[in-house]
Formats: C-alpha cells, sequence, structure tokens
C-alpha cells in the first residue's frame, strides 16, 4: 500500500514541535497517536514501524517530544494528544477513535493517559498499545506508575503489550506482570513476546555509533517490526466497534 508522510507541527508552549503524518491510499480509519521512547526528539526511530502500521490501514502519527525537559516531556506528550483530537478530522474519516500506543517510556505515558481521564478533559483512547515499557515508572503524562492506578474506577479499554524477551533496557517481565493485572481488574489485555530485544519490537537494531535505533537490515528482524505493526493496527481496527 502506498504511503504518503508530511510533517507538521504541534503548538507547545511558546514553541512548535514536529509531528509526522503516515496517511495510507485509502484513508478513512483510526488515527494512532504512537510516541517514541525518552531518547530527545527520537520520532524517526519509530518511521519503519509507524509506516508499517500505515500500511495495514490506520493513520499514523508520531511526534517529537523530550523527556529531559523540567516537566520529564508531560507538556509535549499532552499537547500532542491535545492537537491530534482537535485535528483528527483533518487525518480521517474515523475522528471519533485514536488509539495511543508508545514505545519504552512512551508506553506507560500512553497507558497513564487511559488510567488518569480527569485530567484529559475525562476523554479516553480507544485503545492503548504499550511497546516495550516499564510500568512501575512514573508514567510521562501523569506521573503515577500505570501498575500503581489499576485500581482506580475507570472503564477498561482494550490493551495490547508487546515485550520482547531479550530486552536488556526493560526487563520482559514489566509487560507480563501487568497483562496479569490488567486481567485481574478485568481489563481486555493481550500479551505478545517474540525473542528480540528493546530495538527489535520496532523493527530495528541498536547503533552503538550513534546511539539510536536504526532500521533493521536482516530480514527476520524487520518481520518482528511487522509482526507488531499488525498488532497495533488489529485493534485499532477492532476497537471502538459496536
Amino acid at each position: 500500500m502506498s504511503i504518503t508522510t508530511r510533517t507538521l507541527r504541534y503548538p507547545t508552549g511558546s514553541e512548535s514541535k514536529p509531528l509526522d503524518v503516515y496517511t495510507p491510499a485509502r484513508p478513512g480509519g483510526p488515527c494512532v497517536l504512537l510516541w517514541h521512547g525518552m531518547g530527545p526528539d527520537e520520532r524517526d526511530v519509530l518511521a519503519p514501524l509507524a509506516r508499517e502500521i500505515a500500511g495495514l490501514g490506520p493513520t499514523v502519527l508520531v511526534p517529537d517530544w523530550r523527556a529531559d525537559q523540567p516537566d520529564e516531556g508531560r507538556a509535549h506528550l499532552t499537547d500532542t494528544l491535545r492537537f491530534v483530537r482537535d485535528q483528527a478530522r483533518d487525518f480521517t474519516d474515523d475522528s471519533e477513535r485514536i488509539v495511543l500506543a508508545g514505545w519504552s517510556a512512551g508506553a506507560g505515558a500512553a497507558l497513564g493517559v487511559a488510567l488518569h481521564p480527569e485530567l484529559f478533559d475525562g476523554w479516553r483512547p480507544a485503545a492503548v498499545v504499550g511497546i516495550a515499557g516499564g510500568y512501575l515508572r512514573p508514567a510521562r503524562t501523569t506521573g503515577v506508575p500505570p501498575l500503581h492506578a489499576l485500581d482506580r474506577a475507570v472503564a477498561p479499554v482494550p490493551v495490547r503489550l508487546v515485550h520482547g524477551t531479550a530486552d536488556t533496557v526493560i526487563p520482559w517481565q514489566s509487560s507480563r506482570e501487568l497483562h496479569e493485572a490488567l486481567l485481574a481488574h478485568g481489563w481486555d489485555s493481550q500479551l505478545s513476546e517474540p525473542a528480540t530485544d528493546h530495538a527489535g519490537v520496532l523493527g530495528c537494531t541498536y547503533d552503538r555509533a550513534t546511539a539510536r535505533c536504526v532500521p533493521a537490515s536482516d530480514a527476520p528482524v524487520r518481520d518482528l517490526g511487522r509482526a507488531t505493526a499488525r498488532i497495533v493496527a488489529d485493534v485499532a481496527r477492532s476497537a471502538g466497534r459496536g
């Protein structure tokens, strides 16, 4: 499927920051807001995954944000969410369904929004996808560890988790613990545990020379990224129906 990519800017404080929009040839499905991890302004790291997701139908939006700010990135993240909610009709006909997805620090940030709707005008995502996340750490959007917030009286949304069993950055047990806790609280949760590392779940490898994740050259690693993309696209298509 042909993918169109364009870069917009979202307002945040006294500045604006870039946000890439990946649009499939036939837009009209749900939007996926995809947050990168704590490396500053690393939206390019998620480009391979974003293209794969968009190739399966959803429109994908990937902003830059910075965890090295005094608020640890909260304003950037919440401002991207506000921008996408306000502008969703410009990206897709299905503007009522927005899926939040995130990798690494972005994963906990995404789940935090679903657990604390009072911080976001009562708004809820249609679903959440956490990729290689740590959920005992304070979410960058709320300041509360998601695993400590599951007793809150909020309506469940579908949650999909992906975590490589060879991850040495964030132990894979983090996602398994969250998955089991979500099920115990009546949430619709599914967990995928591919045999790969922190970068491999994106279809990437870690380049020590640049200290960044880069697109993988090996087909098996790229296939892992495609598998993650299918998980995101599948829950985006199904969430909020009926």
